[in-house]
């Protein structure tokens, strides 16, 4: 990687991003110009952050610079996006955006100088386990696309979508984390009310998602499958599945999907 990026916004999602090319050689610190919106931003940054990165903080002298550079990664909150004006005119430059539920029809509006193109990654990004999903603006190269799956490639495995995938992507992928979060708490606090101590049933429960999935994965089970091998005629299983069902857990699973996805689309 050769071309200069400017990061519009440096918090954990942009970090994760750029920390592993870094990391790898794969890109010079010197290359990367961010643009933060607070000093208390700028000066955490200078102190913690491992590399020693271009950094400045909006409308401060010197900042326009970030406009020069070939490919901007913006990655601000999507209310901050108001306060981001373009400055340069070449249209053979880059804006990749990571921005939930912000539509390319949006961006190119607010950036017409500039090629978009529409991102939605999720948290596991930040441990290089993350997902990512990407939608092509209009005339967007082949070398530019390479290079843009490049930035990501290092940290997540990359899906590419037509536009009206993005936001049931989003909230499958984005907003997945935090229902299995709820899940977890949940099952763990089922131990909880049999005995077992908070911390040990999180930890049974955590274990326990992870050796399903790794199980699913390496065997080519299928979910039904699955459930099938563990549940017997009268037993403890279908019992608890008996439950669930009764609950209407699957049909608020499933509406819970749909609606993330829904208020994603409230922002284009």
């Amino acid at each position: 990687m050769t071309s200069k990026i400017a990061v519009i916004g440096f918090g954990n999602i942009a970090k994760a991003i750029i920390t592993p090319l870094f990391d790898k050689k794969l890109l010079n610190p010197k290359d990367v110009y961010c643009l933060v919106n607070t000093k208390k931003s700028l000066e955490n940054i200078r102190k913690n952050y491992k590399y020693d990165i271009n950094i400045f903080q909006a409308n401060s002298k010197g900042s326009a610079i970030i406009w020069d550079c070939k490919v901007k990664l913006l990655s601000v909150k999507p209310q901050q996006l108001k306060n981001i004006i373009e400055l340069e005119k070449n249209k053979n430059n880059l804006l990749v955006s990571i921005l939930a539920g912000v539509s390319l029809e949006k961006l190119i509006k607010k950036f017409p100088n500039h090629k978009c193109v529409r991102v939605v990654t999720n948290i596991p990004i930040t441990i290089g386990k993350g997902l990512t999903g990407i939608s092509w603006g209009d005339e967007i190269t082949e070398d530019q696309k390479q290079f843009i799956k490049r930035l990501f490639e290092n940290s997540s495995r990359i899906y590419e979508f037509p536009e009206d995938l993005l936001d049931i992507f989003l909230s499958v992928t984005s907003s997945g984390p935090a229902i299995i979060a709820l899940i977890i708490e949940a099952l763990s606090d089922g131990g909880l009310s049999g005995g077992l101590q908070k911390k040990l049933s999180e930890e049974l429960v955590t274990e326990m998602i992870l050796g399903t999935v790794s199980l699913i994965k390496e065997t080519n089970l299928t979910t039904a499958e699955l459930k099938n091998m563990v549940t017997s005629p009268g037993g403890t299983t279908i019992s608890a599945l008996r439950v669930l069902e009764n609950r209407s857990l699957r049909s608020a699973l499933i509406e819970a999907v749909v609606s993330a996805s829904n208020r994603s689309k409230e922002f284009h």
